[in-house]
């Protein structure tokens, strides 16, 4: 490591965003631009380069953490860009979508209370917890090595003749298709929608990744060989049968789309939809497919059931289509500021208060006046909604629960509701009656797809990479399960394989 104290003289500094007046009236990316070039050399050195990294075992990718620290503080971002591509086909997408398990795992998350210190050093025992700020890190060699033009295809020296068809195009899909190519092997990728990326490109919002990002990477896939067939939907207008007849082997990396749906009274009225049908119009507006979304909630009293991450990215969007008001409904307790170390020990990654970049937006704006913090209702169940005569929901009754999720006697009320947007997350891949799964004859576990270890199904030649498998996962689970699948494949394909496998299909993320 460049400096042995770098943690102690130097303050943890996350990226800086943009004042929310300036950034809720546009689509761009929250942060400043080239705001991390001026700190993220200091905050790399504050790497300890542990002689046990547990960021490592935090992050699925295997990330060689410590190095690339080491190289970016030392001003090589060259050498940084080659150690962070070694295990990451798309360090720009983790770096701005991944919630940072490895930075949990950091030696410098341990509680200052619970962390034995040098003689010496004892006042730093004052201090929050303060990892390094490995995502920042990460994302800034990303972006520099797409500015330097050191990012650029990497084609086969020879093909081996083989095929693979991956069905699918989000990350997973994508990580399995790039190694397979770079392998050696012919791969198309099938996608149903009308352009590639999966969620990344219908799901996730502009303001946390800008489609550029997506789109020079599909140029790079396709500049090493990699074929997209778009607007095509296995198992309808291509069937199963054929697809195996036409490959050597099968990636299904089809997601986990199943969304969970909400069975109160009054589900029926109009004006309530799943986040999943509403995100993904807001980005067809974004690029430029439609003027105006057909459900903007501008003008709109906007309530969002689920407390997880789609729900905070369906709160930015309602922000930025000028909603009256947003609420959003989380079922849970509003949780602590610290890590209670008897609940989540280090290095597991926490249940902690966070502050995204659309929570900030929502708490300065003050859409939620009825909000614990920032546009939150803690602890808060939906009992029903109730519309007008038209039949077209107008309030959200909710009470508030103890930690058995029991309602609270007397705590009863009702917030006013023009539209409600459920997000509670999915359960698996969709099982459309006669699809691709059903033609393939499929088995099936509590999460998804049955496979084994090797990612392999009863099918042979038949893999199951990402959520499809896994069930509804983290973009850096995805990306190291389409790395691992590859590794698989290629394997069945060849005898042999070269290629790096950083997780297993069953792996699960450090937990107590």
């Amino acid at each position: 490591m460049a400096d042995p104290k770098g943690f102690l003289t130097t303050p943890r500094q996350e990226a800086p965003r943009r004042p929310v007046e300036e950034r809720v009236r546009d689509w761009d990316e929250v942060y400043v631009p080239g705001g991390l070039l001026p700190i993220i050399s200091g905050q790399a050195d504050r790497c300890m380069d542990c002689g046990v990294p547990f960021c490592h075992d935090a992050c699925p990718l295997g990330n060689l953490i410590p190095e690339w620290n080491d190289l970016v503080a030392r001003g090589d971002w060259r050498a940084a860009s080659e150690r962070l591509h070694a295990t990451n086909n798309f360090p720009e997408f983790t770096g701005r979508l991944c919630p940072a398990p490895c930075e949990a795992g950091c030696v410098l998350a341990i509680d200052p209370a619970n962390r034995a210190l040098p003689p010496g050093l004892e006042t730093a025992r004052a201090a929050d917890p303060a990892p390094v700020t490995i995502k920042n890190v990460e994302l800034a060699i990303a972006d520099r090595a797409w500015q330097d033009g050191s990012v650029t295809p990497r084609p086969p020296e020879r093909l081996t003749g083989r095929t693979v068809a991956v069905v699918g195009s989000g990350p997973a899909g994508l990580a399995a298709a790039q190694q397979l190519t770079r392998a050696g092997h012919t791969v198309a990728v099938y996608e149903r929608d009308d352009r590639p990326g999966g969620l990344l490109r219908y799901g996730i919002p502009a303001f946390k990744m800008e489609r550029r990002h997506l789109d020079r990477r599909l140029e790079q896939l396709t500049g090493e060989g990699v074929r997209f067939r778009t607007s095509t939907e296995v198992g309808q207008d291509v069937s199963a049968a054929d697809l195996r007849a036409r490959y050597d082997a099968v990636v299904l990396a089809i997601g986990a789309t199943a969304w969970r749906d909400l069975d109160v009274p009054g589900r029926e009225l109009a004006g309530i939809h799943q986040a999943m049908e509403y995100l993904p119009l807001a980005d067809r507006v974004c690029q430029g497919d439609l003027a105006v979304s057909p459900l903007d909630a501008s003008g709109k009293h906007v309530v969002i059931v689920g407390g997880g991450d789609t729900g905070a990215d369906c709160l930015g969007t309602a922000v930025r289509q000028r909603a009256a008001s947003v609420t959003q409904l989380d079922i849970y307790a509003m949780p602590d500021e610290r890590r209670r170390e008897e609940v989540d020990p280090w290095p597991t990654y926490p249940k902690v208060y966070r502050l995204s970049a659309a929570h900030e937006e929502a708490g300065a704006l003050g859409t939620a006046p009825a909000a614990d913090a920032d546009a939150r209702l803690f602890a808060a169940s939906t009992l029903r909604f109730t519309g007008d005569a038209e039949g077209h929901v107008r309030q959200l009754h909710l009470v508030e629960v103890d930690d058995a999720r029991r309602p609270r006697p007397g705590t009863e009320r009702a917030l006013p509701a023009d539209l409600v947007l459920i997000a509670l997350g999915f359960h698996g891949p969709e099982r459309t009656p006669g699809g691709l799964v059903e033609q393939l004859g499929l088995g099936a576990t509590a999460r998804g797809i049955a496979r084994d270890a090797a990612f392999g199904t009863d099918v042979p030649g038949v893999f199951v990479a990402g959520d499809a498998g896994r069930g509804q996962s983290l973009v850096v689970w995805a990306i190291a399960e389409g790395r691992s699948a590859a590794a698989s494949v290629d394997r069945w394909l060849t005898g042999s394989t070269r290629l790096p496998a950083p997780v297993r299909a069953h792996d699960r993320p450090m937990s107590v």
